[in-house]
């Protein structure tokens, strides 16, 4: 039954997109799955500010729907008692959610040796992964010790791409300085090297065309403009999920949808 299904969001204590995160919880909780939230310390973690509001100094904010979803999902009772990441135990789990975001406080997140030992154990127990923007970069930053390559070696995926985030930074820097260049090596640059020479990073027809990318156990997507086709993937995969992951294999998923964040 699909309310059996366990679901982690792990997240940093500020600056995640507000989108990435909660339509997917949203999407999560309508599907009656069980969500987890897990901080570094168990502090409880607040999106990015900025995204809640529209104006010159809040270029690229969240929509209405996303606004509405975190609302809701910051009043729940889960999300106001996380777990830590050392806490987390890939057992509990059926999935693991990694959304994104672009300001600094995202590196407490991005950078987390623990988080990222974690993320191996999904892997190891061929439970899925899912990953959007620069969540991608926790999976092509774990290294599996039995192999000493990132997880997603040979892998199709998608990440957020290196023409949305220059394109992202242009039109942003003179607003907000170096705010969407989260770190001096591009996204899609470490993702290409997570994946290897044998794996392949989908880049997709267009920023306006959603794209989701299916491989094994991973699922991933480039930005909020992909998160509900993203989301809707995920809750399908799980709830297929008596299909071997190889059954499901390198399937890329694009769909023509309005623009919106």
């Amino acid at each position: 039954m699909a309310a059996s299904y366990r679901v982690l969001i792990p997240l940093p204590d500020t600056d995640f997109d507000t989108t990435e995160a909660a339509i997917s919880w949203s999407r999560f909780i309508d599907a009656g799955f069980t969500v987890t939230f897990a901080t570094e310390t168990g502090k409880v973690a607040r999106c990015d500010q900025r995204l809640l509001k529209s104006g010159w100094f809040n270029p690229l904010p969240a929509g209405p729907e996303a606004r509405a979803a975190y609302t809701a999902m910051a009043a729940s009772a889960e999300f106001q008692a996380p777990i830590t990441y050392r806490a987390i135990d890939v057992a509990d789990f059926d999935a693991i959610h990694l959304g994104g975001g672009h300001a600094q406080g995202m590196r407490q997140y991005l950078d987390s040796a623990v988080l990222r030992s974690k993320v191996v154990d999904f892997d190891r127990a061929g439970k899925l992964i899912g990953a959007v923007c620069h969540g991608t970069l926790i999976p092509a930053r774990a290294i599996d010790p039995s192999t000493q390559q990132s997880i997603i070696a040979g892998r199709r995926f998608t990440t957020l791409t290196l023409p949305l985030e220059k394109w992202a930074f242009k039109i942003t820097w003179y607003r907000v300085g170096r705010r969407y260049r989260t770190y001096w090596k591009y996204t899609e640059t470490e993702v290409r090297e997570g994946v290897g020479p044998r794996g392949e990073v989908v880049r997709g027809e267009s920023f306006e065309t959603p794209l989701v990318v299916e491989d094994g156990n991973f699922i991933s997507a480039r930005y909020p403009l992909d998160v509900p086709e993203y989301a809707s993937a995920f809750v399908g995969r799980l709830q297929n999920s008596g299909r071997a992951p190889e059954d499901v294999s390198g399937n890329v998923s694009e769909q023509a949808a309005p623009r919106s964040r």
